[in-house]
């Protein structure tokens, strides 16, 4: 067993503490991986506050994880002590269903095994995450990062990339593609990056003025303001596809509007509330309003070598383990440009 430093939630709404806990022992298809960094993902303060219900404590948040292997089992082939790795939101899954057969582990039936909070089939309890000094996992949930890469702007990839690669590569984006995107923080930020990458006319959607030159930046080509109901009608059937970042409620049929014949809206956040959807929003003009959810291992790693290929990093703001209550608070305000990055070596 592997003794491991950690900071955990011992109950719901209880600020983060230090925590330790044991590792399992390195299998013969298994990586111990040293994290240098873990990204914060709101999920994390969602699942510390089980705003989803059924979070169980305690409860080591942390699905952002980035460091250099430093024990692999007798029988692995994917990866060599001293390489770069990471880990994203999955450790496990059925490995049987449709779903996992096609390498769509994120929609395994049923279920996987997150890689914080869930029942950990080879240990007993709990899945412990990334907010710890090292992880053992199954070398067919780890995932190879590029050498020399910034460790600390690849970690926040692990799920903000993926879950705004996935949709962009599901609806098959091409070059000259006009693509919109509502909110600009952790998701909407790399969906920017990507999207700009991939060839797509990227516009911003958003209420705040003041982060058109911030998108602009990233890479985004225009920038529309969500309260100018004449900026609006600019962009009225213009767009072949947005991607929908946030978890706070707004009007989805505004933005409904904005989508050309058989363009697509995909939601990316979660909303405390059901929508209200005017259905004559899409069925006008065979519109179509979507979710989705990260990627599979096997898109994961396609994310990440297109991300190292174009030079896309996350941006991210370092903190030291014992800031994230803080950084929590933050988070909630928005006062994050755009994802949290810990050091790990803070511990």
């Amino acid at each position: 067993m592997h003794p491991t430093k950690a900071y955990a939630a011992p109950a719901v709404h209880a600020p983060l503490t230090p925590f330790s806990f044991e590792r399992r022992d390195v299998g013969p298809h298994d990586v111990l991986i040293d994290i240098k960094f873990c990204g914060v993902c709101h999920s994390d303060l969602h699942q510390v506050r089980d705003e989803w219900g059924g979070a169980q404590f305690p409860l080591v948040p942390g699905h952002e994880i980035v460091g250099i292997i430093r024990e692999v089992g007798a029988h692995v082939t994917k990866f060599q002590v001293g390489q770069p790795a990471g880990v994203g939101c999955m450790v496990d899954s059925c490995r049987e269903c449709e779903s996992c057969r096609e390498g769509l582990e994120q929609y395994c039936e049923p279920g996987f095994t997150g890689t914080y909070g869930a029942p950990d089939k080879v240990s007993g309890g709990l899945t412990m995450g990334g907010y710890s000094n090292q992880i053992v996992v199954n070398e067919d949930f780890v995932l190879r990062i590029a050498e020399g890469q910034p460790l600390e702007r690849v970690a926040p990839l692990l799920c903000a990339g993926i879950t705004t690669y996935s949709p962009l590569r599901q609806w098959n984006v091409q070059p000259g593609q006009k693509v919109g995107v509502i909110g600009l923080g952790g998701l909407g930020h790399m969906a920017v990056k990507i999207a700009a990458a991939m060839g797509a006319e990227v516009t911003v959607l958003s209420t705040s003025p003041g982060k058109e030159a911030d998108a602009k930046e990233l890479g985004a080509h225009k920038f529309i303001v969500t309260k100018d109901p004449a900026a609006l009608k600019e962009v009225r059937s213009y767009f072949d596809l947005i991607i929908n970042t946030v978890s706070a409620p707004i009007d989805l049929n505004q933005y409904l509007q904005l989508l050309r014949r058989d363009g697509t809206m995909v939601l990316l956040g979660v909303p405390p509330e059901a929508p209200q959807i005017q259905i004559f929003n899409l069925i006008g003009g065979r519109r179509r309003l979507a979710g989705s959810l990260i990627g599979g291992i096997a898109e994961t790693q396609e994310m990440l070598d297109f991300c190292a290929e174009h030079g896309i990093l996350s941006d991210v703001e370092v903190i030291p383990m014992a800031d994230i209550n803080e950084a929590y608070e933050r988070m909630l305000k928005g006062d994050v440009k755009y994802r949290f990055s810990i050091d790990l070596a803070t511990l």
